[in-house]
């Protein structure tokens, strides 16, 4: 897809949502580019084309996205109230430009939960034992069907398919 038509895809409410994100927090938009990229180098990595599918290695890519995104901007910002927001608001942001179906798009926004959680338990850890984490989170993830199940696993990764 060209960046015009992704852009076309957004929308202007969704562009206009973004560009005020980013004029609030512009420290923290390299950083977030950068942690995307490593996110989904370290998916494919681990999970070839799998990371794509609504199943555990899904699970994976949403959850490492968010901690990157939130230690990549503590390096620009001590205050993790305010990293936490913004990794929580540009990726909230991105399920609401690029829609999904109404489960699918719980999960991922669950696994973005988790992902910010993670942050703050291990912020400290390197990238590698993180993935480590995430790893073994991966195989122990919960097939979901109803999103009322998402309430009772606030520190599991959850996928839709097996």
């Amino acid at each position: 897809m060209s960046p015009w038509q992704t852009i076309r895809r957004i929308g202007s409410k969704n562009l206009w949502r973004v560009t005020v994100l980013v004029i609030k927090n512009p420290l923290f938009v390299w950083p977030t580019i950068s942690a995307t990229r490593e996110t989904i180098d370290l998916s494919y990595y681990h999970y070839q084309r799998k990371h794509h599918e609504n199943g555990p290695a899904n699970a994976f890519r949403h959850a490492l996205w968010n901690y990157l995104i939130a230690k990549k901007c503590a390096k620009w910002s001590k205050n993790k109230g305010k990293v936490l927001r913004w990794t929580k608001n540009i990726t909230d942001w991105h399920e609401l430009a690029f829609p999904n179906r109404e489960l699918a798009k719980k999960m991922d926004l669950h696994n973005n939960e988790v992902g910010r959680n993670l942050f703050l338990e291990y912020a400290e850890s390197s990238i590698d034992h993180l993935v480590e984490k995430l790893q073994k989170m991966t195989e122990d993830s919960v097939y979901v069907e109803k999103a009322e199940e998402l309430k009772s696993l606030k520190k599991q990764l959850v996928h839709i398919i097996r």
